[in-house]
């Protein structure tokens, strides 16, 4: 009697197979087109930034010009001196309001979204993906539809032209608790049961074990609303009257007049709104990369 044998099975061509992808890959990331994409996109975010801070230090027939130069025939600081001594624009009281509104913001989603998304992503119980499917459809909803909500809301409560009508409203986002969901499932259940034969509750494992593993996804989320917050040109305007109470986008629009703009002087408010920002991304870049690529493996 003959038995069939089955055929030799080489479990080595799988890692033979991804070592030949590795290599092309390697070898198209080296080569010239790669390189040329890359410097040609990084021109596209890279010209528009260098303009901006030519401009600001040009004279205002250089800037009205035509046809165009690059450099500046002469530097002069004239913008900046004209925007910190206009007591009508102040600029950095602006940016400080600016700072104080998206920081608190920040914070503030934060909280609210690591308690949302921990529950729905960690603990079992009755309803938990139908809530969760409320709340991503929420994403659905264009923004504009709750301006005159929030606004009633605002008025209602007397925040109306203080900073606590830019720090709370849009503090419980869907995205947010979408965000640190998809990275609070990612993580061993190992974690957590080790924790509960510890002894330690809910609250504890959460706040000692969850939250500190978490801190490239918390980072990356601050970052995204920070520059949510900080970017926000059409809920300040209106919410906030008083000239001192602006944010900088708000009192940047200001700087144009109605018939002639001073290019240089909106270019030198453009630069002083920018260098928090970029300053910020300089620290967290590290984290914001981690936690982009880790807050989609699981969903």
């Amino acid at each position: 009697m003959t038995t069939l044998q089955d055929p030799a099975v080489d479990v080595d061509a799988p890692k033979t197979e991804d070592r030949k992808h590795r290599k092309a890959y390697n070898q198209h990331r080296n080569g010239p087109i790669f390189w040329v994409g890359i410097v040609l996109l990084a021109l596209v975010f890279v010209v528009p930034i260098l303009w901006m801070y030519l401009t600001s230090v040009r004279p205002v027939d250089d800037a009205r010009r035509i046809p165009i130069s690059i450099i500046p025939e002469r530097f002069t600081l004239r913008a900046y001196e004209l925007i910190f001594a206009d007591a009508e624009n102040p600029v950095l009281q602006w940016a400080l309001n600016s700072l104080l509104a998206a920081t608190a913001h920040a914070f503030l989603v934060i909280v609210v979204a690591a308690l949302a998304a921990y529950p729905l992503a960690r603990m079992e119980f009755r309803g938990r993906n139908l809530i969760f499917s409320v709340i991503i459809a929420t994403l659905l909803v264009p923004s504009f539809i709750f301006l005159m909500p929030n606004y009633l809301l605002m008025s209602r409560l007397g925040w109306l032209d203080t900073l606590l009508a830019l720090i709370v409203p849009g503090a419980a986002g869907a995205f947010s608790v979408f965000f640190l969901r998809q990275f609070f499932l990612a993580m061993p259940k190992e974690l957590e049961e080790s924790a509960l034969i510890d002894g330690a509750n809910t609250w504890h494992i959460l706040t000692r074990i969850v939250l500190p593993i978490s801190k490239p996804a918390l980072v990356t989320l601050g970052t995204l609303t920070f520059l949510g917050n900080w970017n926000d040109f059409i809920w300040p305007v209106f919410v906030l009257f008083s000239p001192e109470r602006l944010t900088l986008p708000a009192g940047l629009a200001t700087l144009q007049g109605s018939y002639n703009i001073d290019y240089p002087v909106v270019m030198a408010g453009a630069t002083i709104a920018s260098i928090p920002v970029m300053i910020l991304y300089i620290f967290v870049q590290r984290y914001v990369i981690e936690g982009v690529a880790t807050s989609g493996l699981k969903g």
